[in-house]
This record gives C-alpha cells, sequence and structure tokens, in this order.
C-alpha cells in the first residue's frame, strides 16, 4: 500500500510521524509531504525525518493564502500524475483533500476543530472517512458534509503521547513554568490580541518562565524568544505547568499528568472539556483569573497512566479504516 499523509502544522507533523510508523511497520510505502512553516520542517528533522517539502505558509493575505494553496495543488497534481497513492491521510490538509478527490484518491481525514469554519468545508466533505474523537458532537461532522464518519475513544494527541518516552534533560530552575503563544496568524485567530509577554511578565513571579512562540518575532526583550526547534511534547512532560492559548499543547501536557491551563475563548473546546471530564488535569480560566490556578496547580503531578492507557489511539483506527478501502478496490 502507498500512503500519502501531507502536514501542515507542527500537530500535524506528530501525526504524520505516529501514523508513518505504523504503516511502516505494517510494511507499507509513506510519502510524508509537508510545507514551509515555523513547526513543520525544524519538527520533523528533530524527530529525525525528512519529509518532502512542497509550499509555503503564506498568511499575510487571502490572496497569498490562495495563491500557495493553488501553487501546492498543483505541484501535488504533477507528482502524483503518473503514480498515485492507493489512500491520503491528513489533518485536515486543504490540498491534499483537493488533489487526493481529483485524482480519486481515496482520503482519510481527522479533524477536532469545529470553529475552523473555512477548513472544515474545505476538507470534510472531499474525506471518504473523518475519524474524530467521541468528544465532538455529531452535528460537527454532519453540518460540514462529512459522509462517513469513525468515532474513536480520545483524542488526537493520543496518538504520539501514548507510548511518549521522555529523555533525559538538562537541570532546568524550579518551578518551570511553559506557556505557548496565540496562533495569531490562524483564521480563526486573526481579531485575537497577542497578550503572551505580559502574561510570561505575571507568571515569571511564580517561577522560571518558557516561552514557545509560535513565530520569529521581533518584540523578545521580556522573555525568551523562538530560537528553533523545540519538542514541545518533550518540554512539557519536565514542567511544573503548563499555560497556553491554544489547545494541542495543553493537552500534550494534561495526557502525560501534567497540570495545564487553557486559557482564552479557544481553550474550552470539546476535546478540553472531555479530557477534563475523564479526569486530566487540564483547565480553562481567563487570563484575569490565571495567576490564581496557577497557584493552586503549579507543581502538581497527577498519575494519569491509566486514564491514558484506557484512551484508543486514533493510529489504529486510521489503518484499519485504510485497509478496509483498499481491500475494496
Amino acid at each position: 500500500m502507498r500512503v500519502w499523509y501531507d502536514a501542515c502544522t507542527g500537530k500535524q507533523v506528530r501525526y504524520a510521524i505516529a501514523i508513518a510508523k505504523k504503516f511502516r511497520a505494517l510494511g507499507h510505502e509513506v510519502i510524508f509531504t509537508t510545507r514551509e512553516h515555523p513547526d513543520t520542517i525544524p519538527l520533523a528533522k528533530g524527530l529525525g525525518e525528512d519529509p518532502l517539502v512542497v509550499g509555503k505558509y503564506a498568511p499575510t493575505t487571502l490572496t497569498s493564502r490562495l495563491e500557495e494553496s493553488a501553487e501546492r495543488i498543483i505541484q501535488f497534481a504533477r507528482m502524483f500524475r503518473d503514480k498515485k497513492p492507493d489512500v491520503a491521510i491528513a489533518h485536515q490538509s486543504v490540498e491534499l483533500c483537493r488533489v487526493a478527490f481529483g485524482l480519486g484518491i481515496p482520503i482519510i481525514t481527522t479533524a477536532d476543530t469545529p470553529y475552523a469554519y473555512a477548513v472544515n468545508r474545505l476538507t470534510l466533505p472531499f474525506a471518504h472517512t473523518v475519524v474524530v474523537s467521541e468528544a465532538l458532537p455529531k452535528s460537527f461532522t454532519a453540518d460540514n458534509g462529512a459522509h462517513n464518519v469513525a468515532v474513536f475513544r480520545g483524542v488526537d494527541e493520543v496518538a504520539w503521547i501514548k507510548g511518549f518516552k521522555t529523555k533525559k534533560t538538562a537541570d532546568t530552575k524550579r518551578p518551570l513554568i511553559v506557556v505557548r503563544q496565540i496562533e495569531t496568524r490562524a483564521v480563526y485567530a486573526e481579531k485575537k490580541q497577542d497578550n503572551v509577554q505580559t502574561l510570561a511578565q505575571r507568571l515569571a513571579e511564580l517561577g522560571n518562565v518558557h516561552v514557545v512562540q509560535r513565530y520569529n518575532n521581533e518584540n523578545e526583550e521580556a522573555y525568551k524568544g523562538k530560537l528553533g526547534f523545540e519538542d514541545t511534547a518533550e518540554l512539557v512532560a519536565h514542567a511544573d505547568l503548563v499555560v497556553s492559548y491554544g489547545g494541542t499543547i495543553t493537552r500534550e501536557a494534561a495526557l502525560q499528568g501534567v497540570p495545564s491551563i487553557g486559557i482564552s475563548d479557544m481553550a474550552k473546546t470539546y476535546v478540553n472539556t472531555y479530557l477534563a471530564q475523564k479526569g486530566f488535569p487540564l483547565f480553562a480560566t481567563t487570563e484575569d483569573q490565571v495567576i490564581e490556578v496557577a497557584k493552586q496547580y503549579l507543581g502538581k503531578r497527577f498519575d494519569v497512566a491509566d486514564k491514558l492507557a484506557a484512551l484508543e489511539n486514533p493510529v489504529d483506527v486510521i489503518a484499519d479504516i485504510a485497509k478496509n478501502i483498499t481491500m475494496q478496490k
């Protein structure tokens, strides 16, 4: 079986590597593609992968987004002109979905962001099967034109946190507080204010703050800037607290028993609420209340081994779907 995975973000690179390992172990060929992005190539190389880079992330304007997406579509179409993959897999790569659909390649896509309206409309209707967490309401896939839906017991991050082995790292001044910047260049966060600098300064009164930036920034005086590749799953494993405007890093931390605080309205997602209800240390609050919540949970470790073991790995679900699709050809 020839499997194509296209990863557009750092999270998707994580997913791609977990899926690639599974399919390679089964004896299948994996075509791993990505695009130039602050998180993709450094992360892939840092984890020992060398993906084929096609196109780049260009969020400056709607026109730049559209033009770069169109360029990737053309390049992929040419790439697979003579020899197509048997199945295409992604976490909602718009370009993969358009190309695979146009070339008659069955698509399996994961999805966990109901608020990403544009991406949902440009990916889910093309998919043979949409694989989603049971945390998400049925209306999410139904309203966005999904045809076949496979539901799993867990969240996407289980794919790379389950069985994750941490490495020994250099001693770090304690307590270590990891803070993740908001993804201001994403469409769903375009009108959100980036207050990470102020937040880092406030949290510095409680411990050693390490800011993980989304992008290289010219305003780096008050906190450590983005200097290159950082393995965030490894970083949060050694943290005493994680505070984030996003979702992935909070779930990576909570799944490892590290107290994690999500702030802003984007923290109150279905998947975050799902993990919190299952007893993982994931807490949602506001910027005004974050210090009080941080004081309450800073340095506490939670034993979540049994809870994590009870969750289903979506990679296994995807592998079974791919096998069934190719057998039906």
